[in-house]
């Protein structure tokens, strides 16, 4: 059973009446990314206003998310199309090279159904038709993108209980668990000259900044997150490639990382209150 609002209830009771009645139909994609920004598309020929949004038309276009029903507690597991734009961007980042470089990690999504009675019209009601988080990234193109889509059943998967007894500890750096403030650990910077798609040269690339992220806030990788695998004090090394290489000039901030030891958290972030790791686990023996 889906929810429908009473108004749509209405619309549809009058269409069963009168048949030869008109209603206009048109899918909306609602994209809420792990930041909190929402993003919204449809692909009628025109805006729809629905739930207090604007859904972008002639944007990015999603192709797939049908509706199922079944009884049971199996994931829901779909594979969909994203079709864009170079002037389709996220936070000024085009919209695949921002996916490839995982912005829409973790991201939910969701399929409406929209009814309006005039393209001029607001929508009368919504159906929702599927409800879930982007799961992989399977591949992304010069104009398309393919990704893998899993129902919020994927959230029954979580093992139990979820706190672990291991070394090191199980809190992501600056999360509530860890409760450290990202921008306080954060240093600003230029790119110089001689960067390339593995490597930023700065003087300020201390060794606190391994394991850590570099956020581009100007040029061509504005918005652009990365993982720092090591710094050396005149460079920062990326785990990853960029996408395109940074100029000299390209403002960034760099935040600093950790490898979730006990050492770490107490002599670099003098944060062992928060330390959610069990060092003195014995280790693994085997018996003979």
């Amino acid at each position: 059973m889906r929810s429908a609002s009473s108004a749509l209830v209405s619309l549809l009771n009058d269409l069963r009446a009168e048949p030869d009645s008109q209603v206009l139909m048109v899918d909306c994609y609602t994209l809420t990314l792990r930041s909190g920004l929402i993003l919204t598309y449809t692909n009628a020929d025109v805006p729809i206003a629905l739930n207090g949004y604007s859904y972008l038309a002639n944007s990015v276009l999603v192709d797939g998310l049908k509706f199922k029903c079944a009884a049971g507690l199996d994931v829901d597991q779909q594979q969909i199309t994203i079709n864009a734009k170079a002037s389709d961007t996220i936070g000024g980042v085009p919209f695949l090279q921002a996916l490839r470089e995982g912005v829409l990690d973790g991201c939910e999504i969701q399929r409406e159904r929209a009814f309006l009675t005039s393209w001029t019209s607001t929508s009368i009601g919504s159906v929702v038709l599927f409800k879930g988080r982007v799961a992989t990234i399977d591949h992304v193109g010069r104009t398309m993108a393919h990704m893998t889509v899993n129902s919020d059943l994927v959230l029954l998967d979580i093992n139990m209980p979820r706190n672990l007894y291991q070394p090191n500890c199980v809190h992501v750096l600056y999360d509530s668990g860890c409760g450290l403030v990202k921008n306080t650990y954060g240093a600003s910077g230029t790119v110089g000259a001689g960067s390339s798609i593995w490597q930023i040269n700065w003087s300020g690339a201390t060794t606190s900044f391994t394991q850590g992220t570099i956020l581009f806030s100007s040029g061509i990788n504005a918005g652009v997150s990365a993982t720092i695998k090591w710094a050396d004090g005149s460079a920062l090394g990326l785990a990853y490639p960029l996408e395109s290489a940074a100029s000299a000039g390209d403002a960034f901030t760099a935040y600093q990382g950790c490898d979730h030891t006990k050492t770490t958290c107490q002599t670099k972030f003098n944060n062992l209150a928060n330390f959610r790791g069990f060092p003195f686990v014995p280790p693994p023996a085997a018996a003979y």
